[in-house]
């Protein structure tokens, strides 16, 4: 079984990386529903690993605006 990206992996990459990374999930996940509902998927937990990947890199991505924020403030 192939392990997705940790988060530490994630926070090593740039902002434009992330956004990058995040719109394939986006994709992987529409293809992985799509081939659910015509019965072509064999893997029905790579839904779930999608979707965990993609709250990692929106976690990561959260995380760093709230922090440029504090910045501008004090």
């Amino acid at each position: 079984m192939a392990k997705g990206t940790t988060t530490s992996q994630l926070g090593e990459k740039s902002d434009a990386e992330l956004a990058e990374h995040l719109e394939s999930q986006k994709s992987e996940l529409f293809t992985a529903r799509f081939e659910n509902f015509t019965n072509k998927l064999n893997d029905t937990a790579k839904i779930r690993r999608v979707r965990r990947e993609i709250a990692r890199v929106q976690t990561v991505l959260s995380s760093r605006r709230q922090a440029g924020a504090k910045k501008a403030e004090g």
